[in-house]
Parts: structure tokens; C-alpha cells; sequence
């Protein structure tokens, strides 16, 4: 499906090889017979690390069936998380398996692909800002406050 193709890429039929489908990049003007490889267009891919407080929309998590933290203590946890990440004592996906309050955490904190308007508001918006491999600082919505890395 063209969806699920990479940014600038999209399907063509080829008229001397009996209509056999092909891609090509409008960008770069390269065709080639194999799919393409990258994230669907307009498509993120973030892990994320999520610390609840008793004021977030469900304050309860697959391992604290109540949360009474406040959003206070809930970000200082989250910025000692963040510390661990960035001195390279752990990565977020080992942390996020453990600490994190999203049942993402099952899956290392990775949300896989997502599009425009798909996330609350502030959490897109900060997924989309980010560059490959780079961490955000604390994100705050309805859930709670997160640390977002952008995968892909």
C-alpha cells in the first residue's frame, strides 16, 4: 500500500514490464523494484517512558493499582530517569520495562508507528519536533509527564 511507504516515495506501474509495480522517489527520481525501507509518510516512531501522578487522567498503572504521587514528586522521579538515560547508565527502553507506568512498558516503551492527531496534543507535538535518535525533555499531558525518543 502506498501508505506505508516511506516520506516522498509512491507506487508506479511500469509500461514496458507489463505493468509490474515499481517505486519511485519524487524527491530523488530514484525507481527501484524492492520496497523501500523507512517509516510510513507523515509516520513517527517513538518509545516512550511514562510517571503518573494522582492527578493524571487514570491514576493507576499495570503495576500500582492506585497512584497518589503528586505531579511534583512525579517529575523529579521522571528527570532521575532522564539522568540515568543520558549519562548512559541504562537505555529507555530498559528503563521504561521496569519504571514506566504505560503498559508500553511491556514492549520496552515502544508505541511503533503513529501519525498526526493520533496522541494528545502535546506528546505528538513533541515526537514530531524531534530527530532520530534524540530524547525530549519532559513531556506533561492528561496521562502524566513522559520522556519521548524518536526511533524512526
Amino acid at each position: 500500500m502506498a501508505d506505508d511507504l516511506p516520506e516522498g516515495w509512491e507506487i508506479r506501474y511500469s509500461k514496458t514490464h507489463n505493468g509490474q509495480p515499481y517505486y519511485y522517489n519524487m524527491a530523488s527520481k530514484e525507481s527501484r523494484w524492492d520496497k523501500p525501507e523507512g517509516p510510513p509518510a507523515g509516520k513517527v516512531r517513538c518509545s516512550h517512558l511514562l510517571v503518573k501522578h494522582r492527578d493524571s487522567r487514570r491514576p493507576a498503572s499495570w503495576k500500582d493499582d492506585r497512584i497518589t504521587r503528586t505531579k511534583d514528586d512525579a517529575l523529579q522521579i521522571l528527570k532521575g530517569h532522564r539522568a540515568k538515560i543520558v549519562a548512559g547508565d541504562v537505555t529507555l527502553g530498559d528503563l521504561a520495562s521496569t519504571e514506566s507506568d504505560c503498559s508500553s512498558a511491556h514492549k520496552k516503551g515502544d508505541l511503533g508507528f503513529f501519525g498526526r492527531n493520533q496522541m494528545q496534543k502535546p506528546f505528538e507535538e513533541a515526537s514530531f519536533k524531534l530527530e532520530v535518535g534524540q530524547m525530549s525533555d519532559p513531556v506533561f499531558t492528561d496521562s502524566g509527564i513522559h520522556i519521548i525518543l524518536r526511533t524512526a
